[in-house]
């Protein structure tokens, strides 16, 4: 019997391999992204604490689009509450998931509207 890769599991493995290197403190905090089917969310995320310090979806976005083009509205709408409250440096995490389509869009994003990483 064949079976299938369960795609979720491993990139679950990936990602506690990457978060066991990355961390996010109070001056350099963590922007984690978790990807669904349908939704992007974005947090930062200050790990010393334990305290999300901005978060951003598509669920809070109002026009439609592509996931792409929601992705990178999601990106810009996180670099801008980010500024909101003095946050301009932040350590990327991709959750595990490759750095492509709509995580790289976010990414660029969020690179184009201030945020550093």
């Amino acid at each position: 019997m064949i079976s299938k890769p369960d795609k979720n599991k491993n990139r679950k493995r990936r990602h506690s391999r990457v978060r066991s290197k990355i961390s996010g403190t109070a001056e350099r905090p963590r922007l984690n992204v978790f990807r669904s089917n349908k939704n992007i969310y974005a947090q930062v995320i200050d790990d010393v604490e334990g305290v999300t310090l901005v978060s951003a979806s598509t669920l809070d976005l109002e026009n439609g689009g592509n996931k792409t083009e929601q992705a990178t509205s999601v990106g810009k709408m996180i670099a801008e509450r980010a500024a909101a409250k003095n946050i301009k440096n932040v350590v990327f995490d991709r959750g595990g998931y490759i750095y492509h389509g709509r995580v790289k869009a976010l990414a660029d994003a969020a690179r184009e509207n201030g945020l550093e990483f």
